[in-house]
């Protein structure tokens, strides 16, 4: 007589799961006018090795491989997860504001065109490892959202990058607080 099994089940609901982002209101999404140089730039922080797309899939898959043992990170990455969409979202109205599209390829100043890959993320095995990788790639798009301040002089686009710029460095003390958590 065969013995059965009980299925394995994932008992973490993820119901519920909100953006975790600083409480503040976004400025207006707008630009000063078409420019397809800003729109370019931007691409590179919608869609570029660091990129909202690649912060959004490197936290998904931190969140799947972790919501069985550790519930309660799981959510907090998928909620960090859920705001970067909501960036991604921002930047692709930008883009499209200042004359651009929204084709997940990086437009370089040599004309050519980088698509996304899965090649762009780091994928740890161990959660700690998860959570450095999460806060690295965190700064790296500060800085890279610094920089394209400094090229873009477009106030309206400025504004809508400081602001999310304010919600990578929460997540970073979130994750922070995450490392402090499993040490």
């Amino acid at each position: 007589m065969e013995e059965k099994r009980k299925p394995l089940a994932n008992t973490c609901s993820f119901s519920g799961i909100r953006p975790i982002m600083t409480d503040l209101p976004y400025p207006p999404i707008q630009v000063d006018g078409k420019n397809q140089v800003y729109a370019d730039l931007l691409s590179v922080d919608y869609c570029g090795a660091v990129s909202e797309l690649s912060a959004i899939t490197q936290y998904i898959n931190n969140e799947n491989r972790l919501s069985c043992e550790n519930c309660s990170m799981a959510k907090t990455l998928l909620g960090i997860a859920v705001a970067e969409m909501m960036h991604l979202q921002k930047l692709g109205e930008l883009i499209v504001l200042l004359g651009g599209n929204i084709d997940f390829t990086v437009k370089q100043r040599n004309g050519r065109r980088k698509m996304w890959t899965p090649e762009y993320l780091e994928i740890p095995e161990n959660a700690g490892r998860m959570l450095m990788a999460d806060i690295e790639a965190e700064k790296a798009a500060i800085r890279q959202y610094e920089m394209h301040i400094k090229m873009i002089d477009d106030r309206c686009v400025d504004a809508v990058l400081e602001r999310i710029i304010q919600d990578e460095e929460y997540h970073i003390m979130l994750l922070r607080t995450l490392m402090q958590e499993i040490h």
